[in-house]
């Protein structure tokens, strides 16, 4: 929850001299009078990215790159030493001497890694922070036969090629580009095969295709979404699909550094500020086969409980309890689902992490809803700010602040270089930021939440602000802090004036009025804005001795925050760790450590019960701990659409539990959209509806159109619980994403590659939603030859063909969903809760191929332990007329099997037979309804092996 449109437009219009001084917060109890952060404090520094800069040096002309000796074999690879041939310090001072070890992992992981002989001030990625891919199997042998990836350099100017043995293809080639390694600036080059395939390189609001032209800004940042920019999560790694060899490899440089990645016709850059070179390749081949190594080695997904598969209630502007309260009672009025209520920074005092509003959600109240909800085998989940409030010492009820007293006589915040408080301003006020180097921090953050979870115990954490961010440039705070609490910089909680695509046409009589209120709104004049800080740079310092200008790096990224400054909206890259580590290496970690610390936290308070966080900003390795949300989107048709590639972008990025704040967060919605998007959303691992203060309600039962709409989707979702929490696992265990793009699933057919509006979920559902608005047909492809879909509301078998864009009924209220040939899906009978849905007789859905086959599987145990010591895992096999289901681990299951439907059977069956005893059945145009099973199975509906005939 960073900025919405309104606040965005409120920011501009204070930098215009509006609003600057008197904000409006609209749920506080801080009185009005209070000060506000200065203006000019949160203005930085105006750079010109070195990417938008005709007059920029091109280190690639202009380098002299080194030439490589000492090279020795090792058992599992070799080493060298590169020396510079000629200093040109373009953007740092260049290393003289480059150490290079090769390494051959694993068969399918190579790992080239190139750093300075001397690492005095170079910043080396420690393995506490980050998982470091190890060496498999004996350090001192491997058999280089095994691996397909084949290692080669070129020694005069050095230049290095990773080819792929089975196909001769190079997979990645710095020959003919002159390596350039700076202080500051780390860059090398790759080439591609014309018309490449590249994904990853995340997190963006961008297709699935990173096509020619494409550039990748790898740095945390507190940004509403932007398309093409930089925003929350960082992942150094990208995916090369080749059609012509049928082949995927992945490289990832495990760095933290502040990168960028030039994508071009035929070659790709990548740069770094800080760092090593530490390069891994996946060899595949296939895109899953790359995925899953991947994600091994950064670090398994993390295994969700069963309740997180529920439907989830949020927005910023539950101003009171009460107002959570009716929420609540409404969506049960309605009968719509609701497992999760979330509350924004409303609940706070003051904006203040760890504390509530005493009028506003007061203890006694807030701990009756929980124990309400609790009964009713509901949760509850509280934003989480980065930030720690700062009080103010000359007041004494604002210094009774607990949280920072314990933090700050603990010594665990970041600092300023001169070793003093690093103060920088977000929600509340002036704050300091907890230090997740420091030793200390873990045990401060165990007390903090378990303090707080005692008084209101919620159910997880949703972690925000994580980046980490802050509302003004540097260490302001200093020597303020004793105007706190001061406002944010901006205004807060006005009304939201943007409405989706199409809501002139569909809702023309308010769309009027709204027009009129605008244009006279607009008419207002606007003094021109003046700042004697915002002077534009393209360079400081840029042979500055050490780690060099860390403030103002002599090449400038392009940030997508206004000025491009690293500080604006964010901690300053001086602030300090307590072991030296200056924030500008480690920025892209911060939300990663922070959500480790919390989900170290909650295990404290429950020992063997699932953490579940979701969290913003995120890293290699984040899915081990959190799931994400796609951040502050927008409500309009357009974000509906990037909401897919984005959740393909974090499932190759090993976190598959991922949503977006459905029908949107800024601006308004309406129903069109609101009805679209509540039922895409229900195919997301998450599901959550959620929006900006100041917006109108869009809670599902705000329009009986949209209340339709989703308790159909959401019936089908809870419906197929056990087939998504089979996936959870699956993607646990594996690294498999749970959403999949039409190219991972048929990865040789290239006319597939950069389909984003439609997707898999696992290998058996194929959905395609409506991404615009006032249709009611929608086109989607069915790949496959030999491949057969079924309608999923109707079973009927589709006369799809392979490479025809086939054209959908899709009217309001109807999202197109089919069943891929050759699967069987578990179901449950839907309850309100997923509580509720457990208790129900089970039922399984059999889709047969063209050959009369299929296959499927369950995963099930008690839905919440750490650590699991009662499981059970069924397999569903069916060919020749027959469904032979058997179960093995020693997890109970009670509930009966109700029913078995069968999808694809051409006649109808003379009888059908569970076992040896013949059951009722109905057959309706190539499907049999097989119901009354249970008497079968009274023990449970995998107690015991059987087979169904027919």
């Amino acid at each position: 929850m960073i900025l919405s449109s309104v606040v965005k437009t409120a920011i501009a219009l204070a930098m215009l001299g509006y609003s600057a001084a008197s904000p409006t917060p609209s749920s506080s109890s801080v009185a009005d009078s209070h000060p506000t952060v200065p203006n000019e404090l949160t203005l930085g520094v105006k750079q010109v990215p070195n990417i938008l800069n005709e007059t920029a040096v091109d280190a690639n002309q202009v380098a002299k790159g080194y030439s490589l000796t000492n090279v020795t074999a090792t058992p599992r690879g070799l080493t060298g030493l590169l020396n510079l041939k000629g200093a040109t310090n373009i953007y740092g001072y260049d290393f003289d001497k480059l150490n290079l070890t090769v390494t051959y992992q694993s068969d399918n992981r190579l790992n080239v890694r190139i750093a300075p002989v001397n690492l005095t001030d170079v910043y080396i990625l420690p393995e506490s922070l980050v998982a470091l891919p190890k060496v498999e199997g004996d350090v001192n042998t491997f058999e280089f036969e095994n691996s397909d990836l084949i290692f080669s350099y070129d020694s005069e100017n050095f230049g290095f090629e990773v080819k792929r043995a089975s196909t001769a293809e190079v997979l990645f080639s710095t020959k003919g580009n002159p390596l350039v390694f700076s202080n500051q600036f780390v860059q090398f080059n790759t080439t591609l095969p014309k018309g490449h395939q590249i994904t990853g390189l995340g997190e963006s609001i961008h297709g699935s295709l990173n096509e020619p032209g494409t550039v990748k800004t790898l740095f945390a940042n507190d940004v509403g979404d932007p398309i093409d920019g930089n925003i929350y999560g960082v992942h150094p790694v990208y995916y090369d699909q080749r059609y012509d060899t049928g082949t995927t490899h992945g490289v990832y440089w495990r760095t933290s550094a502040i990168q960028e990645v030039v994508v071009e016709d035929q070659s790709l850059t990548w740069r770094a500020l800080s760092g090593v070179i530490d390069l891994y390749f996946f060899s595949g081949p296939d895109p899953k086969d790359v995925i899953q190594q991947y994600v091994k080695e950064i670090g398994l997904p993390a295994m969700q409980p069963y309740w997180a598969l529920g439907y989830h209630q949020c927005r910023w502007g539950y101003d009171t309890i009460d107002d959570v309260k009716n929420v609540v009672e409404n969506f049960k009025k309605f009968n719509i689902p609701l497992e999760t209520i979330w509350t924004d920074i409303d609940y706070m005092d003051t904006y203040k992490d760890f504390t509530n509003d005493p009028y506003r959600y007061p203890t006694d109240k807030y701990q009756q809803l929980l124990e309400e909800l609790h009964s009713n085998n509901q949760h509850y989940v509280p934003i989480f700010d980065a930030a720690i409030y700062v009080p103010n010492p000359n007041n004494a009820t604002d210094n009774a602040y607990t949280p920072f007293h314990a933090g700050n006589e603990s010594d665990i915040f970041l600092k300023n270089p001169d070793g003093s408080l690093y103060i920088g301003a977000v929600w509340p006020g002036y704050t300091a930021f907890p230090d997740f180097l420091n030793n200390k921090t873990q045990e401060y953050w165990n007390e903090q939440f378990k303090t707080w979870h005692d008084r209101i115990p919620f159910d997880g954490i949703w972690t925000d602000m994580n980046e980490v961010s802050s509302f003004c440039v540097g260490s302001c705070g200093s020597g303020r802090y004793f105007d706190n609490p001061v406002h944010p910089p901006f205004a807060v909680g006005a009304p939201a004036t943007s409405y989706p695509l199409n809501f002139n046409v569909t809702n023309a009589t308010e769309w009027a009025s709204i027009s009129s209120a605008i244009a006279a709104t607009a008419s207002t004049p606007v003094p021109e804005a003046t700042s004697s800080s915002s002077s534009s740079i393209d360079s400081k310092n840029t042979l500055a001795p050490g780690k060099g200008n860390i403030n103002y790096p002599p090449y400038a990224i392009n940030n997508a925050q206004g000025d491009h400054d690293l500080a604006t909206h964010a901690v300053s890259p001086n602030a300090t760790h307590v072991d030296g580590t200056v924030e500008y290496d480690i920025h892209n970690l911060y939300g990663f450590t922070q959500e480790k610390a919390i989900y170290n936290a909650l295990l404290n308070i429950a020992p063997d019960k699932r953490p579940f966080i979701i969290g913003r900003s995120t890293f290699a390795g984040a899915g081990h701990y959190v799931g994400h949300w796609g951040g502050d989107n927008s409500a309009d048709y357009d974000m509906m659409y990037f909401s897919i590639p984005q959740a393909f972008s974090m499932g190759l990025s090993g976190v598959p539990f991922f949503g977006v704040d459905v029908c949107g967060f800024n601006g308004n919605t309406d129903m069109e959209l609101c009805s679209r998007w509540m039922q895409l959303g229900s195919f997301f691992p998450f599901y959550r509806n959620h929006n900006v203060l100041g917006a109108i309600s869009q809670e599902p039962y705000v329009w009986e159109s949209v209340t339709e709409a989703a308790k159909t989707s959401m019936n089908i979702r809870y419906l197929l619980l056990p087939y998504y929490y089979t996936l959870l696992h699956e993607s646990h265990t594996s690294g498999l994403p749970i959403l999949r793009s039409f190219n991972w699933e048929f990865p040789y057919d290239k006319k597939l590659s950069g389909i984003d509006n439609q997707f898999f979920v696992g290998d058996a559902l194929v959905v395609t939603p409506v991404l615009q608005p006032g249709v009611d047909k929608v086109k989607g492809v069915f790949p496959g030859t030999d491949e057969v879909y079924y309608d999923f509301y109707t079973t009927e078998k589709q006369n799809f063909k392979n490479d025809k864009n086939e054209t959908l009924d899709a009217p309001l209220g109807h999202i197109p969903l089919h069943i891929r040939g050759g699967h069987i899906l578990p179901t449950q009978e839907p309850g309100y809760t997923t509580t509720e849905s457990r208790k129900n007789p089970f039922g399984l859905l059999v889709a047969l191929d063209k050959d009369g086959k299929a296959a499927g599987k369950l995963y099930l145990d008690d839905g919440e332990s750490l650590n699991v010591t009662e499981s059970l895992y069924v397999d569903f096999v069916a060919g020749d007329n027959e469904l032979s289901v058997s179960a093995f681990g020693d997890y109970k299951v009670e509930q009966p099997l109700a029913n078995v439907t069968i999808l694809g059977v051409d006649k109808k069956p003379e009888g059908v037979k569970f076992g040896d005893s013949k059951v009722n059945y109905k057959y309706e145009k190539g499907t049999v309804y097989i119901t009354g099973l249970e008497k079968y199975t009274k023990e449970g509906a995998f107690a015991e092996e059987f087979t169904v005939s027919w």
